[in-house]
């Protein structure tokens, strides 16, 4: 039987493992596997990915610190994940895997080590402040294939994109959709909308994530801006479909509004499954995210089951 916990960062939902206590979990090569099989919310506990919870690699020199090795719920390995990852800092410090002294905390992640702060209460871990580092803008490096994108305006960065619907006949014009593309260490594309509510995020989500312009594919986000300093927001990420919540999208969405100039650099931002506070600082260009980490429950799953 193998132990896991359920948490979630405003809906953004994971099963974790503990490799610090049980070293070998993360020496298994049928981790993508086991994560669709323990995401599947009808066969298996349910969530948007698998987040195994690590000692950092002897490459990283980190001390007193984890390391997070995340999963999408299709099995496919994911760099970082803003709402997960303020989860592995809750479990970390309510289980003593590192000392009382890890403060901020630090997390390496395959985009990098990021540094965490944390609020307690009655002794639990109820938000934390994750410094999501500074955002790529480079078309090349999120990575983009220019040749298939247009220019719109150099400033704000925006680019157009055809996409073709399922069900259209040759001979229909393509949609074309005008976006911002950012990385936060994985690939984002961000649309705005007078309504996201209006949006058909099941149809168009998968089109704009499998569009050639993106070789490792791409998180879809399209967002309503309600004032200056307010957005909303809907997510289809890559690999899991349509989500609550997305911590590194909501990270390219403020750095996209910012660019755009439809917000103020600190914002708060309303997602399917609650409220996160981001702020892109002018002090040293990283983005900064506020939210909730919340366990919801612990089992032991049967590692023989298929």
């Amino acid at each position: 039987m193998l132990k896991f916990t359920k948490m979630h960062g405003i809906g953004n939902d994971y099963v974790y493992l503990d490799a610090v206590t049980n070293p070998s979990i993360a020496q298994r090569t049928d981790l993508p596997e086991l994560a669709r099989r323990m995401s599947d919310r009808h066969t298996g506990i349910g969530s948007d990915g698998l987040i195994v919870i690590a000692r950092p690699t002897k490459a990283s020199g980190l001390q007193d610190a984890v390391r997070m090795i995340m999963f999408n719920a299709d099995g496919s390995e994911g760099a970082m994940c803003g709402n997960g990852i303020r989860c592995v800092a809750k479990y970390a410090v309510e289980h003593a895997l590192v000392s009382v002294n890890a403060r901020p905390l630090l997390v390496e992640t395959k985009s990098g080590v990021k540094s965490i702060d944390y609020a307690m209460d009655n002794g639990a871990v109820v938000s934390a402040t994750v410094d999501m580092g500074e955002p790529i803008l480079d078309l090349p490096r999120i990575p983009v294939n220019v040749e298939e994108l247009e220019q719109v305006s150099e400033a704000g960065g925006v680019q157009r994109l055809s996409i073709r619907s399922q069900g259209r006949r040759a001979t229909d014009p393509p949609k074309t959709l005008e976006g911002t593309m950012v990385s936060m260490g994985n690939p984002h594309a961000v649309f705005f909308h007078p309504d996201v509510n209006a949006v058909n995020l099941e149809a168009i989500g998968p089109l704009v994530e499998s569009h050639p312009a993106f070789p490792d594919r791409v998180n879809v986000h399209f967002v309503q801006c309600i004032s200056r300093g307010e957005v909303r927001m809907r997510t289809w990420e890559r690999g899991s479909g349509i989500t609550m919540a997305c911590g590194t999208g909501a990270a390219a969405v403020c750095v996209a509004c910012v660019l755009r100039s439809r917000t103020e650099r600190s914002i708060l931002m309303h997602l399917p499954g609650g409220e996160l506070r981001m702020e892109w600082r002018l002090s040293d260009h990283h983005v900064y995210k506020t939210g909730p980490a919340v366990e919801v429950f612990t089992g032991e799953w049967d590692d023989s089951r298929k």
